[in-house]
This record gives C-alpha cells, structure tokens and sequence, in this order.
C-alpha cells in the first residue's frame, strides 16, 4: 500500500485520462509509471496486444483463420 499526499488535481486528473486511455485503472497506470521509472523503459503494447488485454476477460475475441493472400494484379 502507498499513500502519496498532496497530490495536484491536475496530475491526477492527467493519470485518470492516460489509464482511459490505455485501458486499465488509474492505479495500473501509476505501477506501470513507477516500474518504469525505477527498473527502465517498458516495452510498449503494440495494437494487438492491446486489443487482446482489453477483451481477454469476457473471453476474447475469435479472430477468423488466416487466408492465403491473393496475387497482385499485374497491368
């Protein structure tokens, strides 16, 4: 547990859009700044990862299987 005190409105309200924004709780957000600050960068979610964490919990999504790609046109 962690207390931080006398905290301005504005960084909290700042931590709030940013945990919005990526999709987990402001307090997630802030372990994550905090991890990063003390142990170095960390690796960034790319596009599918993201869309994978936020719907794991209702079990996913069901993705179709991969096709093979269509030749390109030749002119």
């Amino acid at each position: 547990m962690l207390t931080i005190r006398n905290l301005d409105e504005s960084v909290k309200t700042m931590l709030r859009v940013q945990a919005a924004q990526h999709g987990w709780a402001m307090e997630e957000e802030v372990r994550r700044i905090l991890t990063q600050a003390t142990q170095g960068q960390l690796p960034e979610l790319k596009l599918g990862s993201r869309i994978h964490e936020r719907f794991k919990s209702i079990g996913g999504l069901d993705l179709p299987a991969r096709q093979k790609t269509r030749p390109a046109p030749t002119f």
